[in-house]
Formats: C-alpha cells, structure tokens, sequence
C-alpha cells in the first residue's frame, strides 16, 4: 500500500497529493474524488525484480451528486509459481522431485472510498476504508483493517493538500498454519523453530502537498507540485528525528493542449551510509510521458519501484478511461 499507482503520479515523483482529481485519488487523497464530473475506471501493471514480482492495480470511481463521490479499488502484489521444497527428501532419505509443488506469496488491498465538498468553499475532504489480506501459500495468511484520511483546499489557484494513512494505525492478525510451518522449521536444523509474531502493525504516515498549475499561450501548462513526506519513526530520510523522519519531493508535468505530455520528478532522499562510514544523500529521480484523447488516457513511468533509493528503474504503464466515452 506504500508503492503507489497511476504512471502519471509515479513519474512525478508521486506529488499528486493536492492536484489529485481523478478515479486514482482513491489512493493519492481521496477528497480529490469530488472533481469527477462522470464514471472513471483506471489500469496499472508493473513488473518487479526481472519479472519475478507482478504489481497489478484497477480502481473505479463515480460521482454521487455535485457535492460527494465514491470509489474503489484493489491492488495485488504477488509472486507466483514458487517451489516449495520443504517435502524434497522422503521419510527415507532419498531426494523425490516429483514432490516439489508450488505455491504463492500475495497481498491484497481492496480500499472503499468516500468523498465529500464542505460547506467552505474550496475544502473538501475523503476517507479510505481500507481490508489487506496476505497470503504465503498454506503456511500463513493475514488479514487487517485500516483507515486513511485527505484533505484538499484550493485558493487563488494554488492547491493544497494532506493524507494521513493508517490514521487509527492498520493491524494484521495472522494465522500461521502450525502444521506446515514445521516443515519449514525441519528443514535447516537449528533454525527456523519458533512462529513468528502473529500480529503486523503499520503505524501513521502524513503527506503535505502543494502544487499549481500555470497556463502558458493558452495551449501549453505547467503543473508545479512539491510533497513533504513524514513517517512518525526514526528513518534514513533526509530528516530524521525521535519523533518523525521527513522526506520532501518535487514533481513537474509540462502539458500540451492538454493531449500530450511530459513528466519528471525527484523523490525518496535519504542518508545513505557507505562502506567506508561516510554518509551521503541518495535521491530517486522519475520520468514519464502520457497521452490523452477522447476520455482515454495513457500513462507510462520510468522509475524505481522495487528498490527506492537504488539505481533500479522500472518501466510501469497505466491506463484510465472516462466512462461517459462509451454513452451513446
């Protein structure tokens, strides 16, 4: 839940946190859901670590009348097809490959969206109920509950924008089939003997974000946007304390007639130690074209989605649809 959609976003260095208006607001900050003027649906795929990893993400949003939305979406981070092992050797002794099996390791988020205007003009707000479910073939699986909160104002042509994530903290209770888990635990000796812990918090994490869009000779924009990011534990990001570790972004969208455009952003500084003790500042850096038609968009990133602060790109397409296109 923490990697993010929309290749549009991601080549922005996901500063979408106060221009977000779309069906992928689901998940940036879901008060931008009150911009829908008709039925969206949106499509992401991504592949991590050379195809072994796939990340997969549709959402649908729609307006409910001219003050409020609602939205949902699921997403699926998974690897498939792994070998399970733990049965190799037989009761005696002998290495049996027709007792290989496979199994998969996923996690699912499903995130039920609502969104509202308020009465002054200009604010409106968002909420995320969000169910995860996590599944590691028959050894274990979880599931868990949590909450988001956005915000988003506008004024003078300046957006601004919050999101809380997990703001009543998400809990992950797991049931780990003993069973199974103990062939693990045979399998090295020595190793592996105790369950793990059967509860996964996820703590409160805050996005502020700015951003504002510039028309330049009527056919040409330029869309600003900066994010300060804050998780409320001590991190490598550029600024980290006891109580909260900051890591800013910064994102640009050039448009043209609002068909055609080009997207760079820099994200994701950290403090990154070297062998020799020394400390430098790592910096993720993002790119990324889309193009737009007749209620139909196309998004494409190039990025870094599995390793952040590593020179380890990812090429991720997105697509989103404007429902209405398909009304007669």
């Amino acid at each position: 839940m923490n990697i993010g959609v929309d290749a549009a976003a991601l080549g922005m260095a996901n500063t979408v946190v106060a221009s977000s208006n779309d069906v992928n607001s689901g998940y940036w900050n879901p008060a931008g859901l009150t911009q829908l003027e008709d039925h969206q649906i949106s499509l992401m795929h991504a592949n991590y670590f050379a195809n072994i990893a796939q990340y997969d993400y549709i959402a649908y949003a729609s307006p409910i009348d001219d003050r409020s939305a609602w939205g949902i979406s699921l997403i699926r981070f998974g690897v498939d097809d792994i070998l399970n092992t733990t049965e190799l050797i037989d009761s005696q002794g002998n290495i049996d490959y027709n007792r290989i099996s496979l199994f998969s390791t996923a996690d699912y988020g499903f995130t039920f969206s609502y969104a509202r205007k308020l009465a002054v003009p200009g604010f409106q707000y968002g909420v995320n109920a969000k169910l995860i479910r996590r599944i590691i073939g028959k050894f274990a699986n979880s599931w868990g509950f949590g909450f988001d909160v956005g915000l988003q104002f506008e004024k003078n042509d300046w957006q601004f924008g919050l999101m809380v994530r997990d703001i009543t903290t998400t809990y992950n209770v797991w049931n780990i089939d003993e069973q199974e888990y103990q062939k693990i635990a045979d399998a090295v000796p020595g190793q592996n003997q105790e369950l793990p812990e059967s509860t996964e918090i996820t703590a409160p994490k805050a996005q502020l974000g700015l951003s504002k869009k510039f028309i330049i000779r009527y056919d040409y924009s330029l869309l600003a946007a900066a994010n300060v990011n804050m998780r409320f534990t001590k991190t490598n990001d550029l600024i980290s304390t006891d109580f909260v570790s900051v890591d800013p972004a910064v994102g640009l969208e050039f448009g043209y007639t609002d068909l055609v455009f080009v997207r760079a952003g820099v994200g994701n500084f950290q403090n990154i130690q070297q062998l020799d003790s020394t400390e430098k500042i790592g910096f993720q850096p993002n790119i990324g074209l889309g193009f737009k038609y007749k209620g139909i968009q196309v998004d494409y990133a190039l990025t870094d989605l599995g390793n952040q602060s590593a020179a380890v790109y990812s090429n991720i397409f997105s697509v989103k649809v404007d429902l209405s296109l398909f009304r007669n």
